[in-house]
């Protein structure tokens, strides 16, 4: 991964030089620490664990705008939309895939079937569509809150939804 993080803040530089925009050491200091985060997160989450690794790497404000100059470079994913948040990813050096997203616990699971992607460009090709973009997110309920349901008969209880309930981490 060390290798193409370096190979990404190259070409992260040469974008936003591209565009007339700020190369910052603590630009890329976010880089770091997002490639280090190692979970899908919500902007304010990865603020707040930046701020607590490192008071000084930047403002909440150099943070947001990072984070948005790297979603438009193609470093990090917007990969799901639920109840007026937003979750992101890291997708360097990973291989495309889908979400599955329990809507008890906010448990992520990702996965790639080839057979979706297949059905995908026949679907686009039946109906002469160009895709530029897609992503798939299943919302329901995971092995482990379905055992629980069992258990308790009402629900997950070992972990409030993070991506219903204003105010708790959603580092999933």
């Amino acid at each position: 991964m060390q290798g193409d993080l370096e190979s990404l803040k190259r070409d992260f530089e040469r974008f936003l030089k591209s565009r007339g925009g700020k190369i910052t050491k603590g630009r890329f200091e976010i880089i770091d620490m997002i490639a280090n985060y190692g979970a899908h997160f919500e902007i304010e989450d990865l603020v707040r664990w930046i701020s607590s690794q490192n008071k000084n790497v930047a403002s909440r404000s150099t943070i947001y705008r990072t984070v948005r100059l790297l979603q438009e470079f193609g470093a990090i994913r917007e990969v799901i939309k639920l109840n007026n948040r937003t979750i992101y990813e890291f997708v360097v050096g990973k291989q495309h895939h889908e979400h599955l997203i329990c809507v008890e616990c906010g448990k992520i699971i990702e996965f790639n079937k080839e057979e979706i992607e297949q059905l995908q460009e026949k679907v686009c090709e039946e109906y002469d569509f160009t895709p530029i973009n897609h992503r798939l997110e299943i919302f329901g309920i995971c092995s482990d809150c379905k055992e629980k349901r069992r258990e308790n008969r009402g629900g997950c209880s070992k972990n409030p939804n993070p991506l219903t309930q204003k105010g708790i981490s959603s580092k999933i």
